[in-house]
């Protein structure tokens, strides 16, 4: 198995020395070839002073001013190290102190300037953690000594000499857009190499979306033959009563599943039963993945290493076999192993209990979120195929239920944003972060509640327990960030203030969610707001999830999707498997701990000593990289988007949209198209009629001599000049004129 630096020096923690043959185990090194980079790599890290050896082990040695950051860089050379750790300040780095590293790669910074009120603390990096460009889009051209590619991303400023396996592919490729998999990084005057993986085609426009976004993320597209058998050799002909020994019998319980489409295979089921207190019982059934994707298989290992499955348009990246997860899906009819999530509730939709287990069930009907909207839209005596309990089932999850818990959520602070451009594949808060309303499709955010309800329960118990978990934290956005959109919504004449000034809450989202209701540029101004949303984030303890407004949160929803929350399923079986639910062998009483009532009654660790600190190492591994491939996935995610757009504009180059202006700066302004949620820029060069200033106290761009004024939340008329479909910029031009630039406007700014 490939490890990166990162890897190798999260296994070290507590300032305590670990042997060699410890980091192969916790590495997955297996052949001669990984052992030998695995000792390299100590050796180097020990000359460098990262790692002190000590009678055969090896311990970390941590510096004040050595910092962990992400390289971003521009087009000119210099570079900025974004800290990871929040708070941070931005270190810059000159090209001559980058050390080789490239755009995008995780580097260890040390500070050799402190800095002041008005510059940045300088640095150089020291080591590589991880290299973010194992590909990289480029075109290739021939030069004295052979062949070359130049990476089309301006922010990778070096040439790959191309590895000639293949003398006529590199001759026809000339000029032409390839994929390259770097074969050697620099290393001190040697360049990079590189091979020519493909040839995509001469025009950025003439290749598929798709394969530009996966060649230029390393995306993998395919599962080699071996993985996808392996995944049909896990698939039982049948569920046994060994494998139903210990779990929770639940066939008999009405359960159903809720999808998009009948196309859409289930990870998750849902039921809902009256107990003889007479409250209810809804159960959330999520398909026990982690029983056949045993850690460190090759299937497992695949896995970790996409860490979450990738959506591109109607193309999708797995995270596992499709051939697996069709095969466990939960379709009516079939018994399925399963962790049942069960929440108890009282009449007025109170959380009184919960109890998470592992469990066996059998789903009864599958429906579409449309069939179920137009059940609960027909009339009381209207005739319909299904029976009473069903009729019951869903009346209430979706007329009482899932309404009280989401007001709940609301009343702690909790905002619901605008689903916009793609339905998200997910059932809890999802890729965005918040709960989304769909007003096409409602039973989707309602659904929303429920998971969201189950992933915090999941965190509640673990937590009482004092067993690790990877919990998943959204930071609060920048105020900073925000001003633009204030600005923006005051013009339009909303009410967009913040409650306290240098910080953000959740109750500020949603009074500006419920503003934007009285805009007629609502869509906008919710695509504005989404973009504001700092990603989640997996940790090893417990912090804010600042859309839900939770402190303390979990996924554990979808394991065949994301990886972190297959992490969590096996940390159920673990309590499963290994818990301790009395305090000795000897003691007569136990406890649940599959259920709530169990917090506060013992006194002794859940887990064996060893085990625990087993899985809080692991989980302190795992971190930085399921982070860094969900940033990957939102990147790509992004960029698939863009590139869409830039094709549909490219399309329709010449013709004419009215939109809503959402930035001026001195160089031009923003117009956003509502319909298509496509931003250009009018470039001020493009505005002949006049010479133009900028008025920032204003934000509107005045001209001298005719008055008009561009002003940030008016409207204009432009067309689409120039579409760069690589870069995704769209360049457009007005059409008629602006608006009377007040007296304000026009003086001079101070």
């Amino acid at each position: 198995m490939e490890f990166s630096i990162a890897t190798l020096l999260s296994s070290f923690t507590d300032d305590k020395l670990v042997a060699p043959k410890v980091l192969e185990r916790k590495l997955g090194l297996q052949d001669e070839l990984h052992l030998h980079r695995l000792q390299i790599a100590l050796d180097a890290l020990e000359k460098i002073g990262l790692l002190l050896k000590d009678r055969g082990k090896y311990r970390r040695v941590l510096e004040e001013d050595v910092v962990e950051a992400k390289l971003r860089c521009s087009s000119k050379g210099f570079c900025f190290a974004i800290q990871t750790t929040e708070g941070g300040e931005d270190i810059y780095v000159r090209e001559s102190h980058l050390s080789n590293a490239w755009n995008g790669d995780r580097v260890l910074v040390k500070v050799t300037k402190e800095g002041t009120r008005r510059r940045s603390p300088e640095g150089q990096v020291k080591v590589i953690l991880e290299r973010a460009n194992p590909s990289i889009l480029a075109r290739v051209k021939q030069n004295k000594t052979g062949y070359s590619a130049i990476p089309l991303d301006d922010r990778l400023l070096f040439e790959i000499d191309l590895f000639s396996e293949n003398e006529e592919l590199l001759a026809a490729s000339i000029d032409y857009l390839v994929h390259v998999e770097v074969l050697r990084y620099p290393l001190g005057q040697k360049p990079t190499v590189g091979r020519v993986a493909r040839v995509l085609g001469s025009e950025a426009e003439s290749i598929a979306d798709t394969d530009i976004v996966c060649c230029k993320h390393d995306l993998r597209t395919t599962f080699i033959p071996d993985l996808v058998a392996a995944a049909k050799d896990l698939l039982p002909n049948k569920i046994t009563k060994p494998m139903i020994k210990g779990r929770l019998d639940l066939r008999d319980v009405l359960t159903i599943t809720i999808e998009p489409s009948t196309d859409t295979r289930s990870e998750n089921a849902l039921s809902l039963e009256q107990t003889p207190e007479g409250n209810w019982r809804f159960s959330l059934h999520i398909t026990d993945v982690a029983h056949y994707v045993e850690m460190d298989s090759p299937l497992d290992r695949e896995a970790r290493r996409r860490a979450t499955t990738v959506f591109l348009g109607d193309m999708v990246l797995p995270l596992l076999p499709p051939e697996l997860m069709h095969g466990l899906a939960l379709i009516p009819g079939k018994d399925r192993l399963a962790i049942s999530i069960q929440l108890t509730f009282d009449g007025g939709a109170n959380l009184l209990e919960y109890a998470i287990r592992p469990s066996v069930v059998r789903v009864d009907r599958a429906f579409t979120h449309t069939e179920v909207q137009e059940i609960l839209a027909s009339e009381a005596d209207q005739p319909t195929d299904i029976s009473p309990e069903l009729t019951i089932l869903l009346q209430y999850l979706f007329f009482n239920l899932c309404p009280a818990i989401k007001a709940q959520r609301q009343q702690r602070g909790s905002f619901e944003i605008l689903g916009l451009e793609t339905l998200d594949p997910y059932k809890d808060e999802g890729r965005l972060g918040a709960i989304a309303s769909y007003p096409t499709t409602p039973v989707r955010s309602l659904l929303a509640e429920l998971v969201a309800m189950a992933n915090q329960s999941v965190a509640n118990h673990f937590q009482a327990l004092g067993l690790p978990l990877l919990y998943s934290v959204q930071s609060a956005p920048d105020a900073a960030d925000l001003q633009d959109l204030i600005k923006l919504g005051v013009n339009l004449q909303l009410d967009l203030q913040l409650q306290q000034e240098e910080e953000v809450t959740p109750n500020d989202y949603q009074h500006f969610c419920q503003e934007f209701t009285k805009s007629e540029h609502h869509r906008v101004l919710h695509y504005l707001l989404q973009g504001t949303l700092k990603p989640v984030l997996f940790r090893t303890k417990p912090g804010r999830h600042f859309s839900l407004a939770l402190d303390g949160y979990t996924r554990c929803s979808q394991p065949g999707g994301r990886y972190g929350d297959l992490v969590v399923q096996r940390l159920i079986h673990v309590l499963a498997e290994s818990g301790r639910d009395r305090k000795t062998t000897r003691t007569k009483e136990s406890i649940d701990l599959f259920h709530s009532g169990c917090h506060g009654q013992f006194e002794w660790s859940i887990l064996p000593p060893d085990l625990q600190q087993e899985w809080e190492a692991t989980l302190t591994t795992l971190i930085s990289h399921i982070n860094d491939r969900e940033k990957v996935a939102i990147d790509a995610e992004q960029d698939w988007r863009g590139l869409h757009k830039a094709e549909l504009m490219k399309r329709r180059t010449g013709e004419i949209f009215t939109g809503l202006i959402t930035g001026v700066q001195s160089y031009g302004f923003f117009v956003e198209i509502a319909d298509l949620l496509v931003q250009g820029l009018v470039h001020v060069s493009s505005l002949k009629d006049d010479w133009y200033e900028y008025r920032s106290r204003y934000s509107c761009l005045v001209g001298r001599k005719n008055r008009t004024a561009y002003r940030l939340g008016d409207q204009a008329e432009v067309q689409v000049k120039n579409v760069d479909y690589y870069r995704q910029q769209v360049d457009l031009v007005t059409v008629g004129d602006g608006n009377r630039a007040s007296n304000e406007e026009l003086e001079e700014d101070e």
